[in-house]
């Protein structure tokens, strides 16, 4: 049996697939679209989906839709709609099943589940625990805006929560407004800026969000607002705090810094205290978490360290990505009766995968690869971009792809930087050659963009869609931040580490000192100098690698510290600031001639920069441009400084 689950429509929107109670595809709509944070119907993620089971429509047996569209809209009535809104669409609550029944072809049963409780399924369910106590928190779902319950076997409880407009993310959100930043993907930048500063102004702010007893909390509305108005923050906030709005583009001064300690602080307090509070309800060994608030990895950590529970499990892709996840496990256990496969999530790469012979079409379409016996405009012309034929390592939805490596071998490089040279190593057949490639290059100090095997759900690039480097290098994070990602000096990088080798380098706390998401903080306890993956605090926020699972990722993880005595990587996310992570071949392709990587791991392929077309950066940057080709995706319809509740 099929079951489908969809997230659309706010933003992040996604889809996945269970087979069998089993999750075997999953996939956010903005890696296909380019936008980041699309919050369209995902339809190229559905189309992928069901190409991956070798389905159509008609084999769903059901959808799951990760919230309620008529609750959300008693909230969203309540709380006005946004400045200067003339649309009124957003008051047809039967818009949601309209566009996926019209657009996606649906006719089965379609099941909307709350939003909490959509999250709370993808935390608990795919967490492989028999029962754990629950908690969620985000910006607001439809009423609710943090859940506290307890999961049991195939049971799910929410016997708990607070509601809009009292929010821990919408508490973080507006300090993210008020330092500058963009709400809904700034927060990030907040969490990293906070270990520079020191939390003196922690005591206002708890002025501001009041922890109360049990699970409550309440926000003082006279600081902020987001309802009805055109920013986040009041005028009061400001005086509070003792200095005006950052504007975007200005200098980051201290001040700044110590507002985003002392709001990351307040965050912490509250978040610990109730996780103490659910444990104390529930008696429950383990806990699970989910919402966006959740993959805040510093306060992860704390309650990881500083709580009362044995093991805590974040769902990786925690934010509404991942309410997909959730939607289509509440909809298998009403269909089916019972919870889906009792396993324990191990890895995220459920999205498009491409094989090596689709991969040689695309270089060889793109001038980088002749076919024996073939010049490249004769190969690009045989094959058709990708080829024929669907990979048996996944596939994919290839008519984007196939697009962009078409329009690449129509413009085609002016000529090869070496006449008679193909760009791209071929090491088909021999991927233990192809490690100890990527490993020599990692050792040399360059820049690697590292593409195999599937693309992973959630905003960490975790050995499928990642860009790597040297840990050890005191001057790669400042080159990275400047020349690759283009983001702020003061944003950290995570590393990625051997499993077993995880607790001599890294105080990852609890009984497996495991970590394969990249969702916690801890400290650097290692006895090698990794400056590039240390922060300023002497935390960083590791990726413990089973080789079991990565074995290729594994393998290079291997082959480079048999050069270097380190079996650490520096790895983050193969995009650059304001972009989706990279999905498709060529997408990877034109991120690496235009973002200043010094050369590309394409599957069973290896580029240097030296040897690429002179015209292929000006191409890329012309496709960058165009923000309906890879690259040009500005955020969606989301603002920057107001949080969107429609």
């Amino acid at each position: 049996m099929l079951v489908a689950g969809i997230s659309a429509f706010y933003h992040e929107s996604a889809c996945c697939l269970l087979a069998d109670g089993a999750l075997v595809a999953a996939a956010a709509e903005e890696r296909f679209s380019r936008l980041k944070h699309d919050a369209a119907l995902p339809v190229e993620a559905w189309r992928f989906c069901l190409d991956r089971a070798g389905a159509t429509p008609a084999d769903v047996a059901a959808v799951g839709y990760y919230e309620q569209p008529v609750a959300k809209l008693a909230r969203q009535l309540w709380a006005g709609p946004p400045p200067g809104d003339r649309e009124l669409a957003w008051l047809d609550p039967s818009a949601p099943e309209r566009a996926i029944r019209d657009r996606l072809g649906f006719d089965g049963p379609l099941l909307a589940f709350p939003h909490h409780l959509s999250h709370a399924a993808s935390a608990f369910f795919y967490s492989g625990f028999d029962q754990a106590a629950v908690l969620t928190a985000d910006g607001v779902g439809e009423w609710a805006t943090t859940t506290y319950g307890r999961g049991a076997g195939s049971e799910l409880d929410l016997f708990a929560e607070v509601r809009f407009p009292h929010s821990l993310g919408l508490f973080y959100s507006t300090l993210t407004a008020y330092l500058g930043f963009r709400v809904n993907s700034g927060e990030y930048k907040v969490m990293g800026l906070a270990p520079y500063g020191t939390p003196r102004l922690a005591d206002r702010l708890r002025r501001v969000l009041r922890s109360g007893p049990g699970g409550g909390f309440a926000l003082d509305p006279a600081y902020f607002d987001f309802l009805g108005g055109e920013r986040m923050h009041s005028a009061a906030l400001a005086e509070l705090l003792g200095g005006p709005p950052r504007r975007r583009g200005e200098p980051v001064e201290a001040f700044h810094a110590d507002v985003a300690a002392s709001a990351q602080a307040v965050l912490e307090e509250v978040l610990l205290a109730k996780a103490r509070w659910l444990h104390g309800e529930t008696g429950a060994a383990d806990l699970v978490m989910a919402g966006g608030v959740t993959l805040n990895c510093v306060a992860v950590g704390r309650i990881r360290r500083e709580g009362p529970f044995r093991r805590v499990f974040v769902q990786p892709a925690a934010g509404d990505a991942g309410g997909s996840l959730g939607a289509a496990a509440l909809a298998w256990r009403q269909l089916a009766g019972e919870r889906p496969r009792h396993t324990a999530m191990r890895h995220v790469q459920h999205g498009p995968a491409w094989s090596g012979e689709e991969i040689a079409a695309m270089l060889a379409a793109a001038g980088l690869l002749a076919a024996p016996g073939q010049a490249p405009d004769d190969a690009a012309a045989s094959t058709n971009g990708f080829g024929a034929e669907r990979s048996d390592a996944g596939g994919g939805v290839r008519r984007p792809a196939q697009e962009h490596a078409t329009r690449a071998a129509a413009v085609g490089p002016e000529e090869p930087a070496a006449a008679g040279v193909a760009a791209a190593m071929d090491f088909r057949g021999d991927p233990a050659a192809l490690v100890e490639a990527a490993a020599e290059r990692l050792a040399a100090g360059r820049i690697v963009g590292w593409f195999h095997g599937g693309m992973e759900l959630g905003p960490r690039a975790l050995g499928g869609r990642s860009i790597l480097a040297d840990p050890r290098d005191p001057e790669m994070r400042e080159r990275l931040n400047r020349r690759v990602k283009r983001r702020e000096p003061f944003r950290p990088f995570a590393p990625s580490v051997l499993a077993e080798a995880a607790a001599e380098h890294f105080d990852l706390p609890g009984p497996t000192a495991a970590s394969p998401f990249m969702l916690e903080t801890c400290r650097v306890t290692s006895p090698l100098a990794l400056p590039a993956v240390t922060h300023v605090d002497g935390s960083a926020r590791p990726q413990t690698v089973d080789r079991a699972v990565q074995p290729r990722y594994a393998a290079l993880l291997d082959a480079f510290a048999r050069r270097t005595g380190c079996p650490v990587l520096l790895n983050t996310s193969f995009n650059v600031a304001d972009e989706p992570i990279v999905c498709t071949p060529a997408d990877a392709l034109f991120a690496f001639a235009d973002a200043g990587l010094d050369s590309l791991v394409l599957e069973d392929f290896v580029l240097d920069r030296e040897a690429l077309p002179a015209n292929l950066a000006a191409l890329a940057r012309v496709w960058r441009s165009d923000r309906h080709r890879p690259f040009g995706g500005e955020r969606s319809l989301l603002g920057d400084h107001l949080y969107t509740f429609v």
